[in-house]
């Protein structure tokens, strides 16, 4: 209603109403609120302690995961923390800056004068734990997960040699022999939900990105000879996905809820790379050969390019005319060799681009694709290229069942230098058809090995074995399948937790 008549007499009576409702909003709002420990204290010392004192890395023996043991202290033989009682607090000594600089954090910029002056007031007033039952640590090396049934699997991984397969659980990541046949260990930690496990390319460490969902991102790093947590880097308040090393094993990336893509320095976790140019989530990463370069993927349907030294957004490598591609990509690899990228998602086809453009980007063109690979049914969650470049793997899901393709590609492949991608207008045939360069040169160059379609569950992860002799398969069962690449035939199938009876 747009009358002068309604506008004249209720805007002011609407005005009087909000101003008085705001005016007895502001007379209730409590003026000296308490301070949480949960939603207050909490957050800033998961963001800025605990990658440095929890279970799996109690660093000077503090853990600050457990109330009663953040309260408690470490060796220093303080109490870290004395309730109604600052000067004793030990804790205020180590975080408050002296010429801008203080003991804790260790190694990073101290924190901000106004944390400080909440973590002061919470100890003023009794410092009271007031964590609900819910979200409490509850499980350590000393106390892993009991499962009932098979966790879903969303993440494992092959180590270089061959000699172990790293599996996702529930808090924990699971190392077993490569052949199922015997758990070595397992490793505990704050994640309580996993998203990728990466070995590094000398394989001694392995990356795993997960968190808290809807409360941490975490990217942990682990020393595979010791089953020690050398690393743990809380990032986001929400879970973060996709973690892949730089081939020179200096760097790890990720990608996260918030559509940023990141990167951490492997060693001291500092961040070096942070790239907003997505519009949604982003799912995974994979840098070039050189590790100059990064390319992630995500739910807002392209795979984008990023200068990793600039911090800088270079190219959309996908197409960005509106429906040319149909929903997220979920999962992307690179050619051993080349920079050349396979990835999958919603549309069911796995997908090869080249990663740098060759020519100018004309609108409604996808000139860095290659090639399509024949369909799977559902939504692809996970796709693998073997070492020797020889073969490629893409798993899915639809409806609670999984699918399984895998094909062969000759290794040596080169695009002749007049096919600059996918041609819009296509080749007058001798016959008098019309026919696509780039798809008569690859017609005879990828083949399908086996199509695997009775799995019962939906495949979330798939990784060939360093030999590229077997492929390992798991998702929604919590059953880990491996494969025969040569035929498709199920070598064996194990459920790589301890089930409680």
């Amino acid at each position: 209603m747009n009358s002068p008549l309604f506008t004249r007499f209720t805007c002011p009576l609407l005005s009087l109403l909000i101003f008085t409702q705001l005016a007895k909003g502001k007379e209730e709002e409590p003026t000296n609120k308490d301070i949480s420990y949960y939603k207050d204290i909490r957050p800033i010392f998961q963001a800025n302690c605990q990658g440095c004192h929890q279970p799996s890395k109690a660093k000077g023996k503090y853990i600050m995961t457990e109330f009663d043991k953040l309260i408690a202290g470490g060796d220093s033989g303080d109490a870290a923390i004395v309730p109604s009682d600052l000067e004793k607090s030990y804790i205020v000594e180590l975080i408050t800056p002296e010429n801008g600089e203080a003991e804790m954090p260790q190694k990073a910029d101290p924190l901000h004068e106004t944390e400080i002056a909440l973590i002061k007031k919470w100890i003023s007033e009794g410092a009271k734990d007031d964590t609900p039952e819910g979200a409490k640590q509850r499980y350590t090396a000393e106390n892993p997960p009991e499962y009932v049934k098979p966790p879903v699997i969303s993440a494992l991984d092959y180590s270089p040699d061959g000699s172990l397969l790293a599996i996702s659980g529930f808090h924990e990541v699971l190392i077993h022999k490569s052949d199922g046949s015997a758990m070595e260990s397992r490793l505990v930690g704050l994640s309580e939900r996993i998203e990728s496990i990466s070995f590094s390319p000398d394989g001694k460490k392995i990356a795993v990105t997960g968190g808290l969902p809807a409360r941490m991102g975490e990217v942990q790093v682990w020393d595979v000879t010791t089953r020690k947590l050398s690393l743990s880097v809380p990032v986001t308040y929400d879970t973060v996905y996709g973690g892949s090393w730089s081939p020179d094993g200096k760097l790890i990336a990720f990608g996260c809820s918030d559509t940023t893509v990141r990167a951490i320095d492997a060693k001291t976790g500092k961040q070096v790379l942070f790239m907003g140019s997505h519009n949604n989530w982003v799912i995974d990463t994979v840098f070039s050969m050189k590790s100059d370069y990064l390319v992630s993927v995500g739910r807002d349907m392209s795979a984008k390019l990023t200068k990793v030294d600039e911090q800088r957004f270079i190219d959309n490598i996908t197409s960005i005319t509106p429906k040319a591609l149909k929903g997220g990509i979920l999962s992307v690899t690179r050619h051993p060799s080349r920079d050349e990228i396979l990835f999958g998602g919603a549309d069911g086809v796995p997908k090869i681009y080249r990663t740098q453009r060759v020519k100018k980007r004309e609108i409604g063109d996808d000139s860095n694709q290659l090639w399509k690979l024949p369909p799977l049914k559902g939504r692809i969650f996970a796709v693998d290229w073997s070492k020797d470049g020889k073969l490629i793997a893409a798993g899915s899901s639809l409806d609670g069942n999984g699918y399984l393709h895998i094909y062969s590609i000759d290794p040596d492949y080169k695009v002749p230098g007049d096919i600059d991608g996918i041609i819009k207008k296509p080749v007058q045939s001798r016959n008098g058809g019309e026919r696509n360069k780039l798809n008569d040169y690859f017609k005879n160059g990828i083949k399908t090995i086996a199509t695997i379609d009775s799995i019962p569950s939906g495949i979330y992860s798939v990784r060939f074995n360093p030999a590229g002799t077997q492929i390992a398969a798991a998702g929604s069962d919590g059953h880990v399948r491996i494969f025969d690449t040569t035929n498709g035939q199920k070598v064996t199938e194990f459920v790589p937790v301890p089930i409680n009876q």
